[in-house]
Protein backbone atom coordinates (compact mmCIF):
# COMPACT_ATOMS: atom_id res chain seq x y z
CA UNK A 1 0.00 0.00 0.00
CA UNK A 2 1.22 3.46 -0.76
CA UNK A 3 1.61 5.66 1.92
CA UNK A 4 -0.19 9.11 2.06
CA UNK A 5 0.17 12.31 4.03
CA UNK A 6 -2.45 14.98 3.65
CA UNK A 7 -1.32 18.51 3.93
CA UNK A 8 -4.68 21.02 4.22
CA UNK A 9 -4.18 24.80 4.17
CA UNK A 10 -7.23 25.84 6.05
CA UNK A 11 -7.40 29.53 5.34
CA UNK A 12 -6.91 28.14 1.47
CA UNK A 13 -10.20 26.15 1.54
CA UNK A 14 -12.41 27.96 4.26
CA UNK A 15 -12.23 30.97 1.57
CA UNK A 16 -13.10 28.79 -1.39
CA UNK A 17 -16.22 27.25 0.58
CA UNK A 18 -17.07 31.15 1.39
CA UNK A 19 -16.45 32.50 -1.67
CA UNK A 20 -18.64 29.60 -3.44
CA UNK A 21 -20.91 29.91 -0.94
CA UNK A 22 -20.59 26.55 0.48
CA UNK A 23 -21.36 27.68 4.09
CA UNK A 24 -23.40 24.49 4.32
CA UNK A 25 -20.09 22.28 4.36
CA UNK A 26 -18.03 24.43 6.53
CA UNK A 27 -18.38 21.94 9.43
CA UNK A 28 -15.75 19.72 7.59
CA UNK A 29 -14.22 16.43 9.22
CA UNK A 30 -11.21 17.04 7.62
CA UNK A 31 -9.93 13.15 8.28
CA UNK A 32 -12.73 12.05 6.02
CA UNK A 33 -11.95 14.68 3.34
CA UNK A 34 -8.46 13.23 3.40
CA UNK A 35 -9.64 9.27 3.10
CA UNK A 36 -12.21 10.23 0.31
CA UNK A 37 -9.43 11.69 -2.00
CA UNK A 38 -7.07 8.72 -1.55
CA UNK A 39 -6.98 5.91 -4.55
CA UNK A 40 -8.13 2.11 -3.85
CA UNK A 41 -4.19 1.58 -3.42
CA UNK A 42 -3.41 4.54 -1.30
CA UNK A 43 -3.13 4.10 2.89
CA UNK A 44 -3.94 7.19 4.67
CA UNK A 45 -0.84 8.25 7.27
CA UNK A 46 -2.08 11.36 8.56
CA UNK A 47 -3.79 14.59 8.08
CA UNK A 48 -2.08 17.96 8.81
CA UNK A 49 -4.37 21.11 8.75
CA UNK A 50 -2.74 24.31 8.68
CA UNK A 51 -4.28 27.09 10.14
CA UNK A 52 -4.35 30.15 12.59
CA UNK A 53 -6.45 31.34 15.57
CA UNK A 54 -8.71 34.36 14.58
CA UNK A 55 -8.81 37.35 16.66
CA UNK A 56 -11.58 39.13 17.91
CA UNK A 57 -11.95 43.03 18.98
CA UNK A 58 -14.14 42.69 22.62
CA UNK A 59 -16.37 45.21 21.18
CA UNK A 60 -16.98 44.09 17.82
CA UNK A 61 -20.09 41.05 18.64
CA UNK A 62 -19.59 39.54 15.03
CA UNK A 63 -15.98 38.39 15.29
CA UNK A 64 -16.46 37.61 18.99
CA UNK A 65 -19.50 35.41 16.98
CA UNK A 66 -16.96 34.39 14.65
CA UNK A 67 -14.55 33.53 16.47
CA UNK A 68 -16.18 31.44 19.01
CA UNK A 69 -17.26 29.37 15.64
CA UNK A 70 -14.01 28.61 14.75
CA UNK A 71 -13.09 27.42 18.33
CA UNK A 72 -16.32 24.85 18.14
CA UNK A 73 -14.71 23.75 15.02
CA UNK A 74 -11.01 23.24 15.81
CA UNK A 75 -12.34 21.66 19.13
CA UNK A 76 -14.13 19.15 16.92
CA UNK A 77 -10.57 18.40 14.65
CA UNK A 78 -9.36 17.87 17.94
CA UNK A 79 -11.31 14.76 18.25
CA UNK A 80 -9.83 13.53 14.87
CA UNK A 81 -7.26 10.70 14.80
CA UNK A 82 -3.92 10.77 13.03
CA UNK A 83 -4.73 14.65 12.74
CA UNK A 84 -2.38 16.99 13.72
CA UNK A 85 -3.43 21.06 13.69
CA UNK A 86 -0.40 23.41 13.22
CA UNK A 87 -0.82 26.53 13.58
CA UNK A 88 0.31 29.68 11.59
CA UNK A 89 -0.82 33.64 13.15
CA UNK A 90 -3.55 36.02 12.88
CA UNK A 91 -2.26 39.81 12.81
CA UNK A 92 -4.13 43.17 12.23
CA UNK A 93 -3.39 45.29 9.19
CA UNK A 94 -4.05 48.86 8.60
CA UNK A 95 -5.80 49.72 5.23
CA UNK A 96 -6.17 53.12 3.78
CA UNK A 97 -8.28 54.20 1.10
CA UNK A 98 -6.75 55.74 -1.98
CA UNK A 99 -9.39 58.63 -2.20
CA UNK A 100 -10.33 59.57 0.82
CA UNK A 101 -7.32 58.31 3.00
CA UNK A 102 -10.01 56.60 5.70
CA UNK A 103 -8.10 54.12 7.65
CA UNK A 104 -9.71 50.88 8.83
CA UNK A 105 -8.41 47.55 10.26
CA UNK A 106 -8.41 43.54 8.65
CA UNK A 107 -6.59 40.16 9.74
CA UNK A 108 -3.93 38.66 7.96
CA UNK A 109 -2.97 35.08 8.44
CA UNK A 110 0.91 34.52 8.49
CA UNK A 111 3.15 31.32 8.62
CA UNK A 112 0.71 28.81 7.01
CA UNK A 113 2.70 28.36 3.33
CA UNK A 114 5.87 28.10 5.41
CA UNK A 115 4.41 25.90 7.88
CA UNK A 116 3.30 24.06 5.10
CA UNK A 117 6.20 23.78 3.36
CA UNK A 118 8.81 22.88 6.16
CA UNK A 119 6.64 19.50 7.09
CA UNK A 120 6.72 18.65 3.53
CA UNK A 121 10.07 18.82 3.17
CA UNK A 122 10.85 17.19 6.95
CA UNK A 123 8.23 14.32 6.15
CA UNK A 124 10.08 13.77 2.56
CA UNK A 125 13.73 13.64 4.01
CA UNK A 126 12.55 11.25 6.94
CA UNK A 127 10.48 9.31 4.32
CA UNK A 128 7.07 9.33 6.09
CA UNK A 129 5.11 9.04 2.77
CA UNK A 130 4.90 8.01 -0.81
CA UNK A 131 2.52 10.30 -2.02
CA UNK A 132 2.02 13.64 -0.39
CA UNK A 133 -1.61 15.42 -1.01
CA UNK A 134 -1.76 19.21 -0.77
CA UNK A 135 -4.92 20.81 -0.10
CA UNK A 136 -4.20 24.71 -1.07
CA UNK A 137 -3.68 26.85 -4.83
CA UNK A 138 -1.46 28.68 -2.96
CA UNK A 139 1.55 29.48 -5.42
CA UNK A 140 4.11 29.91 -2.96
CA UNK A 141 3.99 26.33 -1.88
CA UNK A 142 5.09 26.05 -6.03
CA UNK A 143 8.99 25.88 -4.71
CA UNK A 144 9.38 23.51 -1.44
CA UNK A 145 6.78 21.15 -4.20
CA UNK A 146 9.02 20.90 -7.01
CA UNK A 147 12.58 20.54 -4.63
CA UNK A 148 11.12 17.66 -3.41
CA UNK A 149 9.97 16.11 -6.42
CA UNK A 150 13.43 16.67 -7.91
CA UNK A 151 15.33 15.37 -4.76
CA UNK A 152 12.85 12.62 -4.32
CA UNK A 153 11.96 11.10 -7.64
CA UNK A 154 10.60 8.26 -6.07
CA UNK A 155 7.77 10.30 -4.23
CA UNK A 156 4.80 12.27 -5.85
CA UNK A 157 3.03 15.36 -4.66
CA UNK A 158 -0.13 16.06 -5.77
CA UNK A 159 -2.47 19.36 -5.55
CA UNK A 160 -5.94 18.99 -4.59
CA UNK A 161 -7.43 22.36 -5.54
CA UNK A 162 -10.18 23.89 -3.16
CA UNK A 163 -13.82 24.79 -4.50
CA UNK A 164 -12.79 28.29 -6.38
CA UNK A 165 -9.34 27.90 -6.01
CA UNK A 166 -6.93 27.06 -9.04
CA UNK A 167 -3.14 28.07 -9.28
CA UNK A 168 -1.42 26.83 -12.60
CA UNK A 169 2.19 26.92 -11.44
CA UNK A 170 0.96 24.30 -8.80
CA UNK A 171 -0.31 22.22 -11.63
CA UNK A 172 2.49 22.26 -13.27
CA UNK A 173 5.05 21.30 -10.91
CA UNK A 174 2.74 18.73 -9.11
CA UNK A 175 3.00 15.29 -10.16
CA UNK A 176 -0.87 15.60 -10.75
CA UNK A 177 -4.14 17.42 -9.39
CA UNK A 178 -7.39 17.28 -9.04
CA UNK A 179 -10.48 20.06 -7.92
CA UNK A 180 -12.44 18.94 -4.72
CA UNK A 181 -16.15 19.13 -5.93
CA UNK A 182 -19.29 18.91 -3.78
CA UNK A 183 -19.92 15.35 -3.32
CA UNK A 184 -16.60 14.40 -1.78
CA UNK A 185 -17.02 17.89 0.34
CA UNK A 186 -20.93 16.78 1.36
CA UNK A 187 -19.64 13.12 2.07
CA UNK A 188 -17.11 14.33 4.65
CA UNK A 189 -18.69 16.23 7.09
CA UNK A 190 -19.15 16.03 10.82
CA UNK A 191 -22.10 14.68 12.63
CA UNK A 192 -24.24 17.43 13.64
CA UNK A 193 -23.37 16.56 17.04
CA UNK A 194 -19.29 15.66 17.96
CA UNK A 195 -18.34 14.03 21.39
CA UNK A 196 -14.90 14.97 22.50
CA UNK A 197 -12.68 13.12 24.61
CA UNK A 198 -14.00 14.01 28.13
CA UNK A 199 -17.42 13.31 26.94
CA UNK A 200 -18.46 16.92 25.61
CA UNK A 201 -20.52 17.38 23.19
CA UNK A 202 -19.89 20.12 20.04
CA UNK A 203 -22.62 21.12 18.41
CA UNK A 204 -22.49 22.38 14.94
CA UNK A 205 -22.70 26.23 14.43
CA UNK A 206 -26.16 27.15 13.60
CA UNK A 207 -24.86 29.39 11.12
CA UNK A 208 -23.39 26.56 9.18
CA UNK A 209 -26.24 24.67 8.64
Amino acid sequence: MSRVIVYIDGFNLYHGLREKKWRCFYWLNVHQLADNLLKPHQHLISVRYFTARISASSDNIQEKEKKKRQTIYLDALATLPDTNLIFGRYLPKKRKCANCNWEWKTYEEKKTDVNIAVSLLIDAQDDEFDTAIVVSADSDLTPPIDAILRRYPEKRVVVAFPPKRYSNELKKVASGWLSIDRITLKSSQFPKHVETTNGFFLQQPQKWT
